[in-house]
């Protein structure tokens, strides 16, 4: 019963667990620019082989990051810090300094992980890359070492507010600025290829799955969606119609996208839009509360779940987008509001507590806490229904070949073997994973994509339009004028001797008794069927129409439809025959047919009654019902 009034979902029950001070990243510089970014970036670990002793995840030889707009005198700079160095974090921190005003905006080569680009107030855009052996703590008496950048991109005339990789081509990066473009880069060679132009600061952008389009919301209220390497958009929509800032990510590899933003009322609403149509989003918008932070959206496309953290509250709101709608699931509060929030992605969870997500929120600009959101179940073996294959760090495509037309999806990775702690295994992006213990959800969706298994069921019930009659019930074809002449021959010399006893039991005895005892040599009788048996077989012919001709046959004698006593007058007059065939008269003839017309009739009549007491029940039954 349960289930009609409650959506069943694997994730309905996920909760968010904060994580204790003494494991969050204190004594932190958060930048205080009122710039609308996420001021947080996170880098996912890179899985080495387990080995006795050790952790999945090692600090020098495999680096995890966390990127910080770190506020910061004589120009702009960002730290970053290792995950794994938690606690309290030294007074003075190697910084990644380069550029000359604040920096706004960070961003993580999803290839590389240790390759970082930023985008400053400055109008640059620098790539940096960090050094092997990163660590922010220093021997007693050595100073902190700064990070320089490895390539400059310039540009843009004003300031660059947004800096984005590709998901799928290695080194094509976006960056948007308040020139009211969007350049995009080949790193590698560090000029600009694509301009996007737009008539207002872009506030938001996202890239598709397979990094061929790109979708970006302006302060002019557009939604637009560009085919980047023709430069023009392929869609130019109105978004949210509220004065303040909206934000957009493209959802995975659906043909969706997701939009946060407010009303002309102030009210924050969220908009689910279909690319091929963005004219108005699937089903409105919906309207979220009536707070004034603006809410930052994050897609996970394992779990087909939404994420979206309001700036200035502590809550995080997580949706599961199913049949083209967003089904909430539940909320973590927090009393500590959040100016920036990063999410890790789904290759660096920590698999072995169905952790499925994790966030790091920065809570009054001087620590940031980490938050799990776990699937609350037993994680004793890998559940491979939660965690299907994400994109690994092979790219689809070098930067050339995409900017010259070349489309498709990076490869993925058996989060299974990582759970292992073996080496990822690449799985290609058009096939699906080979699991060990399949789940009722793949079982499910391989049985829609092979619909062959159905058809013998189909052919199986195709016969029952006409349903072949029961053997019980089948008579035998009419006898022929020979064969009835040489049935009464061989009756009259059977009862010669007995005709005073015969005619002195005409009166008790039935057409079964009488039918018992005649053989014929032409043919083996078959079996008595009981009047059970017969009445069975006349409720399964009920679907079908009676034939006329089958009623009309001559029902032979060895085959009675009842062990009931009939009138007298249905006994053959077994005494009154001649006894040779010489003296045989059509008026015997006649007289033996219409004995057996009438023992056809009593039998109509009991079928007719039979079947209006079948027609009575399906009725009864149907009314119940």
């Amino acid at each position: 019963m349960a289930s009609r009034f409650v959506r069943s979902s694997k994730y309905r029950h996920v909760f968010g667990r904060p994580t204790r001070k003494e494991q969050c990243y204190d004594n932190i510089r958060i930048s205080k620019n009122a710039w609308d970014t996420n001021l947080v970036k996170v880098d996912p670990p890179r899985r080495a082989r387990r080995k006795s002793g050790t952790s999945l995840t090692s600090a020098k030889a495999n680096p995890t990051y966390l990127s910080v707009n770190w506020e910061a005198s004589g120009g702009g700079a960002f730290a970053v810090i290792p995950l794994n160095e938690k606690g309290r974090l030294p007074e003075q921190l190697p910084l990644f300094r380069g550029h000359k005003a604040v920096v706004l905006d960070t961003d993580w080569n999803p290839f590389d992980d240790s390759l970082i680009a930023s985008g400053s107030d400055d109008g640059k855009a620098f790539v940096w890359r960090v050094p092997e052996n990163f660590t922010l703590r220093t021997e007693e008496g050595e100073e902190p070492r700064d990070v320089a950048p490895v390539k400059q991109l310039s540009g843009h005339s004003r300031k660059v507010g947004h800096v984005l990789f590709n998901p799928a081509a290695a080194n094509v990066l976006a960056t948007s600025s308040g020139d009211y473009t969007v350049k995009l880069w080949d790193v590698e060679a560090g000029s600009p290829r694509l301009t996007l132009k737009h008539t207002d600061i872009v506030q938001s952008l996202s890239w598709s799955a397979n990094g061929s389009l790109l979708v970006t919301t302006s302060r002019d209220k557009k939604l637009r969606i560009w085919d980047v390497r023709q430069e023009a958009p392929a869609h130019v929509a109105p978004g949210h119609a509220g004065a303040k800032n909206s934000r957009v990510t493209w959802m995975g590899e659906h043909d969706r996208i997701a939009t946060t933003g407010f009303s002309k009322m102030s009210d924050r609403q969220l908009g689910l839009w279909d690319i091929r149509d963005p004219k108005e989003p699937l089903g409105g918008f919906q309207m979220l509360d009536s707070i004034s932070g603006v809410c930052i959206p994050f897609w996970d496309d394992g779990t087909q779940c939404l994420y979206l953290a309001g700036k200035g509250d502590g809550n995080i709101r997580y949706f599961e987008y199913e049949h083209d709608k967003f089904e909430y699931l539940s909320e973590y509060k927090s009393g500590d509001p959040q100016r920036g929030v990063g999410f890790l992605p789904k290759r660096g969870v920590n698999m072995h507590e169905n952790e499925v997500m994790r966030a790091f929120k920065t809570v009054n600009d001087n620590y940031i806490e980490p938050i799990s959101f776990i699937v609350p179940r037993r994680a004793e073996v890998f559940q491979g229904d939660i965690y299907p294959p994400v994109v690994g760090t092979k790219p689809a495509m070098s930067a050339a070949d995409w900017f010259e037309g070349a489309e498709g999806l990076p490869p993925k990775i058996d989060l299974e073997s990582v759970y292992e702690g073996e080496e990822p295994t690449e799985i290609p992006p058009s096939s699906k994973p080979v699991s060990r213990v399949p789940s009722s959800s793949t079982m499910l969706s391989s049985s829609k994509k092979d619909p062959e298994p159905m058809q013998p069921k189909l052919a199986e019930l195709e016969p029952l339009k006409e349903p072949p009659q029961p053997s019980p019930a089948l008579r035998s074809p009419p006898p022929s004028m020979k064969e009835q002449t040489s049935s009464i021959a061989a009756l009259a010399s059977k009862f010669d001797d007995k005709e005073a006893s015969s005619s002195g039991e005409d009166d008790t005895s039935s057409f079964e008794e009488v039918s018992k005892p005649i053989e014929r040599h032409h043919a083996k009788p078959p079996e008595k069927p009981t009047q059970t048996t017969e009445s069975a077989a006349i409720t399964r012919k009920l679907s079908s129409p009676i034939s006329p001709t089958k009623l009309a046959a001559p029902v032979s004698p060895s085959k009675p439809a009842s062990s009931a006593p009939l009138p007298s007058s249905s006994q053959p007059p077994a005494a009154n025959l001649p006894g040779s065939m010489d003296q045989i008269t059509l008026q015997d003839i006649k007289t033996l047919l219409e004995t057996q017309s009438r023992t056809i009739g009593v039998q109509s009549e009991k079928i007719a009654l039979l079947t209006a007491q079948v027609d009575r029940l399906k009725n009864t039954i149907g009314d119940r019902m």
